[in-house]
């Protein structure tokens, strides 16, 4: 492809009147930007707001699970239908993607949906995503739409990934906007406003704890506001927002996929020594582990963690957690292979 990939990420907060229901004016001037950059980028749309626009059709509607899954059931045809409607005098296509955490657990189906979204590009057509509320279980649910745009932007290999929100972007003490970010860290964090507006599910947290990994994985992230002037825009060309620095180095796609999509089932905790030989490109023995926090299958993906608790890495077993109990004296054993470890 001759185009570079870029996702944006449109929260509900953003796309929503006070009321909470769906603001036609912000699709339409969403619209209008995202015509503009349809000339120079292969776009992903990662869209909230199906609950918003289907939930004043659920009787004294309270948020619960089952009222949730079904306004989303019918608010993502309405909301499809007016992007669908504000796209058209652009003559630019769309199609709905419903995407569920599940589908970026085996490589072999990423691969069919990122198949799927090159013959919609190759077609001229925007594909639209979400995930599919309707039917994801709990326990394997994205965290929120944040997690989804990260998985695939990286899983894709994107050069930016725009996350819009209702504020204009990472905030400092004295509430002015950061405009770049070199490093999230804990006291990037600190500057987060804990709360979620009330239609959305994440907030500035989930924003820059996804920033990060993106960032990690060498893609440029820029936090801004929907509704500035021409954000989306901005936000591309630096003009706007918090730009988080992307790291450099060459990182393979399976590997990119292997730290973004994959899904996460076991939890070890290394000494210092392993987590430096770990970062030397070294693998992982089981005399540099800890202890075991969750339990993991061969061939499963766990993260490892410093003694201070930070995510150091993910990685893929090559023996299971019982495994490592029943052989612990075997100092030699290797827990992980260095090319299926990927340093965060």
């Amino acid at each position: 492809m001759t185009k570079s990939i870029l996702v944006l990420k449109l929260g509900s907060a953003s796309i929503t009147t006070p009321k909470g229901e769906i603001d036609e004016a912000i699709i339409a001037d969403i619209t209008r930007q995202v015509s503009e950059l349809s000339k120079a980028y292969h776009l992903i749309l990662v869209s909230s707001g199906a609950v918003a626009a289907g939930k004043k059709y659920i009787k004294n509607y309270k948020g619960k699970m089952s009222e949730r899954k079904a306004a989303a059931a019918i608010g993502n045809p309405l909301l499809l239908g007016m992007y669908s409607r504000y796209f058209e005098p652009y003559q630019i296509s769309i199609a709905q993607s419903l995407c569920e955490r599940q589908h970026f657990s085996s490589r072999r189906q990423f691969l069919q949906l990122k198949e799927t979204y090159e013959e919609l590009w190759k077609n001229g057509v925007i594909p639209i995503a979400n995930e599919n509320d309707v039917v994801s279980n709990l326990e394997l649910k994205f965290s929120d739409n944040d997690e989804l745009a990260t998985l695939l932007g990286v899983g894709f290999g994107a050069s930016l990934i725009l996350l819009g929100t209702s504020v204009p972007g990472v905030l400092d003490k004295e509430g002015q906007v950061i405009p770049k970010i070199d490093s999230i860290n804990n006291d990037v964090f600190s500057l987060a406003n804990k709360n979620t507006s009330e239609v959305g599910l994440g907030g500035m947290t989930s924003k820059l704890t996804f920033a990060h990994l993106a960032s990690s994985m060498g893609i440029q992230v820029v936090i801004f506001g929907v509704r500035t002037p021409d954000g989306i825009l901005k936000a591309v060309a630096g003009e706007t927002g918090t730009a988080c620095t992307p790291k450099e180095g060459s990182i393979s796609s399976r590997n990119k996929w292997l730290a973004s999509g994959s899904l996460v089932t076991g939890r070890l905790m290394a000494d210092a020594g392993a987590v430096e030989a770990i970062r030397k490109r070294k693998s992982l023995l089981a005399v540099g582990v800890q202890s075991i926090i969750a339990a993991f299958a061969d061939g499963e993906i766990f993260e490892l963690i410093d003694e201070a608790g930070n995510i150091v890495a993910v990685a893929r077993a090559k023996v299971s957690s019982q495994a490592l109990i029943k052989d612990s004296k075997q100092h030699n054993l290797e827990i992980a292979n260095a090319s299926d470890i990927v340093i965060l």
